[in-house]
């Protein structure tokens, strides 16, 4: 580009040609053409477009003038980094791929307002076109967007703060209304409600407070309830266990005296179930008996009545139904029960219910317990767990108790069969005692007994040689005198031998009966009928005194007893005691008929007999002389005895004693009234006793 003239742009085009006139064809163009294309171009009101060359030089610009002065834009920034970038362009590529071309930007025009620019490179002239536009022009829509924004924005800060200044005020009142409900419900007012028709979540809100406030009104009385039903609850538990720990104190102090147990029993469960009477039923062998009762004083009669009428099972009774079927049975109302038959109103107990319980043991119904109340009705699952609790320690009492007997019968039984077993231990050593006290005794009786014979048989021999010579000395010749005093010596001669004789026979006795007291039991234990023996003894003994006394006559009364039956005892030994009392008896009776010449006395011999169950009983009883008490402390003593010299021994008794007592195991008692009657007692056992 040229500027001819000094002013106006031109731009050479030369194009070379070949052919048959070869050469250049040259053409000048007037850019000043180009102005009105740049002129036509507008941008806004105030925008307009330039071109520059490759060197920053003005050909275009709606201001002519400044074309026409060559004007160079290459100072301005923008035209500067134009030229910068189409530079740095590859020459070969398009100059629109520079880095900044298209792109708008803010720069300072030429006459130094900001403008907002943008250019192009045309490709074939690497011409720059720019469009600007003031600044000012380019931001005022955006600057009215910006003032309608902000106009906006203060609007509706203005709105919002009216807006919220009305919700607040709609808002705090029922927010305000809801922290005091608040603060009510928290101090324990749960009957605080809140009323609130905002018609909005608030509403809801308070229409949830008021439902939470129920809930909790609804859960703390329920809660009360609770605690109040569990506080009886528990006062009722420890009321049980206080009743249940007497009653085991009084079980454990009490095992043998079950009356006790039972009143206590009773008494607690009427207390702890706020009954009006109770009693309860015992099983005693086949029947059940009343064995205690608690309540008011009006239940006193009917307990009388009920301890006379022992319980059968029926309906008729409330141990009676209970008997019947063995498990828990109540009546809500007994006026309206047509099969309870107990006449409690004759006996002014006005109790409508009863409950009854059974005692059940391990083998079977041991009874029944049962309560009483005026109020008709049934009684509730917890009364009835208490009296079966106490149902189950009346159980535990009772077994207990039966346990304690069961206990003591065995204690009882071992402390008879020690007794036994000392007593025969004491037996054994008596008896190995006696037998060699006897064994010794024998031994002395034999050795007595042979020259007892030879003063025996002596004695009478000489006594018959006395009398052969009185015979002959009545045929010798002696004087008047001598003859008288021969005579004498040969009285007193013989009457020394009558009283030796007489005192050798009772030598004699005394020796048989050492023998006899000092030998054992003779045979083996067998089983008599002990009537038998008895009659027995008294016929040998009756007809052996009219033997030997033909004028002897008793009266014999018997009294035996049908179930007497069998004992195994020693026969032989026991017929002998029979036979030495029964003699004595004789002996008695006929002392004391001699002592009375009236003829009014009549002797009498009585023997009777009596079952004792595992022992038997033999009494012999005369109407004789009786026994003196100071006679009776040792009449069983060897050796003693009361009748006069040649009549008795001393031995029977004793001899009697050791085969009743220490042979047999038995017992002998005497009972006697002087001038009245003697009788002695034996009793046996049946089994006999070890020696």
């Amino acid at each position: 580009v040229e500027f001819r003239r000094g002013s106006e742009p031109y731009m050479t085009i030369a194009l070379s040609h070949v052919g048959k006139q070869p050469g250049v064809t040259v053409a000048d163009v007037n850019l000043k053409l180009i102005w009105d294309v740049v002129n036509a171009i507008r941008v806004g009101e105030k925008g307009y477009a330039f071109i520059v060359d490759g060197k920053g030089r003005l050909i275009a610009h709606p201001d002519l003038s400044l074309v026409l002065r060559g004007t160079d834009f290459s100072a301005l920034p923008q035209v500067k980094e134009a030229l910068d970038d189409k530079s740095a362009a590859e020459p070969a590529a398009s100059t629109s791929a520079a880095p900044r071309v298209g792109t708008a930007e803010i720069a300072t025009g030429f006459d130094g307002d900001s403008v907002l620019t943008a250019y192009s490179i045309s490709p074939a002239t690497h011409w720059i076109v720019f469009v600007q536009l003031p600044l000012a022009e380019a931001l005022a829509s955006v600057y009215k967007s910006l003032y309608q924004t902000l106009a906006l924005l203060g609007l509706g800060l203005l709105l919002a703060l009216v807006v919220g200044g009305l919700l607040a005020r709609r808002l705090v009142a029922p927010i305000r209304r809801l922290q005091y409900g608040a603060e009510r419900l928290g101090a324990g007012d749960l009957s605080q409600r809140l009323d609130i028709r905002t018609g909005d979540e608030i509403e809801t809100l308070a229409d949830r407070f008021n439902q939470m406030a129920g809930s909790i009104k609804e859960s703390h009385d329920t809660l009360e309830a609770k605690v109040e039903t569990r506080t009886l609850d528990l006062n009722e538990a420890l009321r049980l266990q206080i009743a249940t720990a007497e009653v085991l104190k009084v079980i454990s102090r009490s095992a043998f005296d079950l009356q006790n147990v039972f009143n206590t029993l009773i008494a607690s469960a009427v207390d702890l179930c706020e009954a009006h009477s109770g009693t309860i039923c015992v099983r005693d062998g086949g029947v059940f008996r009343y064995r205690g009762s608690a309540g008011g004083d009006d239940s006193e009669p009917l307990a009388e009545y009920l301890a006379d009428h022992p319980a059968t099972p029926g309906r008729g009774s409330m141990v009676g139904r209970v008997l019947l079927s063995g498990k828990v049975e109540t009546i809500p109302d007994r006026l309206k029960d047509p099969d309870f038959a107990v006449p409690m109103d004759a006996y002014g107990n006005a109790a409508r219910a009863l409950l009854g319980v059974p005692l059940l043991g391990k083998t079977g119904i041991e009874g029944a317990l049962v309560l009483t109340r005026k109020e008709p009705g049934p009684f509730s699952d917890r009364r009835v767990e208490i009296v079966q609790t106490f149902a189950d320690q009346a159980v535990i009492a009772i077994e207990n108790s039966g346990l304690f007997e069961q206990v003591q019968a065995r204690t009882r039984e071992l402390s008879v069969s020690l007794d036994e077993l000392r007593k025969a231990q004491d037996r054994l050593v008596q008896s190995e005692k006696l037998a060699s006290l006897g064994q010794l005794t024998a031994g002395i009786a034999h050795e007595i007994k042979n020259p007892l014979n030879f003063v025996n048989n002596f004695s009478a021999l000489s006594r018959e040689l006395l009398d052969e010579l009185r015979e002959l000395l009545t045929k010798a010749k002696l004087t008047q005198g001598e003859r008288q005093q021969v005579n004498e010596l040969i009285g007193v001669l013989a009457s020394n031998l009558d009283k030796v004789v007489t005192h050798g026979r009772r030598a004699d006795s005394i020796v048989k009966n050492m023998l006899l007291h000092s030998r054992e039991g003779s045979g083996e234990r067998t089983s008599v009928y002990v009537n038998a023996m008895v009659e027995e003894a008294l016929n040998l003994a009756y007809h052996g005194a009219r033997a030997e006394k033909p004028g002897f006559n008793v009266t014999i009364a018997k009294s035996l007893d049908p179930e007497a039956g069998a004992a195994e005892i020693y026969a032989q030994e026991i017929t002998r005691v029979l036979l030495n009392l029964i003699s004595n008896g004789f002996y008695a009776t006929t002392k004391r008929r001699l002592g009375e010449a009236n003829g009014a006395y009549e002797p009498t011999i009585s023997a009777s007999t009596r079952d004792l169950g595992d022992r038997i009983e033999i009494a012999i009883r005369d109407n004789g002389t009786g026994i003196p008490e100071e006679v009776t402390a040792k009449m069983f003593n060897p050796f003693f005895t009361t009748k006069p010299a040649g009549e008795g021994t001393g031995l029977g008794l004793s001899l009697s004693y050791d085969i009743v007592v220490k042979q047999h195991g038995g017992t002998i008692e005497v009972s006697t009234v002087p001038g009245a009657f003697t009788q002695f007692t034996i009793v046996l056992p049946r089994k006999g006793a070890a020696r």
